[in-house]
């Protein structure tokens, strides 16, 4: 178990405040709950507007969209106590909007913004964001779905896979090709696609992990989407996924980080109680080690995360640079995260293997959080380009 003191270069009084209030609100509304809520693949929508009450979705946002304006720390301490109810398949799903608006926010006409973005940060709405194509993930300069000027319409045809909130989802930010005869980065465009548009369909799909999460393949067949809902410029779309990549990665690396932390924090209680030969388990030195390497590897994250996480904030620093430490410490977290469910399901021994406990959900989920937001080998290739290597 960890007990680092807030680094008070980066965390005010305000920041501990905020913690205390999502501890409160995970520990009431999410933690007696995520086992149920696994088991039956959903959670209640109710869960959205709870969350906004608390000020978590609005975070970051203009008040004048029912937002609070936040730094980058704020984010950090809402996924670090998000982690702590040891579900990231309730995570992922309630914050799909992180990944989702961030566009509209930033890219979208004023009217959008007006139009969609209340409604979201209050509860009402659920935004995803929708990328991933079957033929492809992080390779969005060859994505194959179209979008087709007509008159005042764009018509839509093709295919999205493992979409975040995909049935749920009200509003999709839709990654498209514009231009058919530009078949890379320049004929990219986003799209808001809304859930009821016609030919626009849904289909569940089963996990590995994140089963409270619904993830879905989306179908888009001759769909018509008004030209008010382009996000941004037309054909302008593939520097703004980029850059939602990038607070993406920020975002997974603290829930990994966080999760790490879970899996340290059973192991110890669990070697404290559990005897062995008449002795506590943490009295024997093999598992005093697994704990002290699974603490090492959480403060080298917390370390690089909380510090990027500065620069990010301040713009400091070359953004070449910025983006390639992102890249390895997406790489980095990921990988304490597995480490740290590793060795914790391996010190609860039998219990760690039963359903319902944090440390074998963590297990089961740890692939996609290396998986998703750009697979490890993708992470390693940008980081290298953007070292000059």
């Amino acid at each position: 178990m960890l007990n680092t003191p807030p680094n008070p270069n980066y965390y005010t009084p305000e920041h501990e405040q905020f913690r205390r209030t999502m501890r409160e609100f995970v520990t009431r509304e999410i933690t007696p709950f995520v086992n149920e809520w696994d088991e039956a693949e959903e959670f209640p929508r109710e869960l959205y507007r709870k969350a906004a009450e608390v000020g978590l979705l609005g975070l970051g946002y203009p008040e004048e969209y029912g937002g609070t304006p936040a730094d980058v720390f704020y984010s950090i301490v809402a996924s670090d106590e998000l982690s702590r109810a040891g579900s990231g398949g309730v995570s992922a799903s309630l914050m799909s909007h992180s990944i989702g608006t961030p566009p509209i926010l930033n890219a979208g006409s004023r009217e959008m913004k007006s139009r969609v973005l209340p409604s979201i940060l209050s509860g009402e709405k659920i935004s995803a964001l929708a990328i991933t194509e079957p033929t492809g993930g992080s390779d969005v300069a060859g994505l194959k779905t179209t979008a087709i000027r007509t008159g005042d319409h764009y018509i839509v045809n093709g295919e999205k896979t493992f979409i975040t909130s995909g049935i749920r989802g009200d509003y999709f930010t839709t990654a498209v090709r514009t231009n058919p005869d530009d078949k890379g980065a320049g004929g990219v465009s986003l799209l808001l696609i809304e859930r009821d548009t016609p030919g626009f369909t849904r289909t569940h799909l089963k996990k590995m992990g994140w089963w409270a999460s619904d993830t879905a393949h989306l179908y888009f067949d001759n769909c018509r989407v008004p030209i008010a809902n382009l996000i941004g410029q037309e054909n302008q779309g593939f520097r703004i996924i980029m850059q939602n990549f990038n607070s993406e990665r920020l975002g997974m690396s603290a829930a990994a980080c966080g999760f790490a932390k879970v899996c340290l924090e059973d192991a110890v209680a669990w070697a404290r109680d559990r005897k062995t030969f008449g002795q506590p388990l943490i009295e024997r030195q093999v598992i005093r080690h697994k704990l002290v390497d699974m603490a090492m590897k959480i403060e080298s994250t917390r370390a690089l995360l909380e510090d990027l996480a500065w620069r990010v904030q301040h713009r400091s620093g070359d953004p070449g640079m910025l983006v390639a430490q992102t890249c390895m410490l997406k790489n980095l977290a990921t990988q304490t995260m597995q480490f740290c469910a590793d060795q914790a399901v391996q010190i609860l021994g039998g219990m760690g293997y039963m359903r319902g406990e944090r440390v074998e959900r963590i297990y089961r989920e740890v692939k996609v959080n290396m998986i998703g937001g750009g697979a490890e080998e993708i992470m390693k290739d940008l980081a290298a380009r953007q070292l000059k290597f």
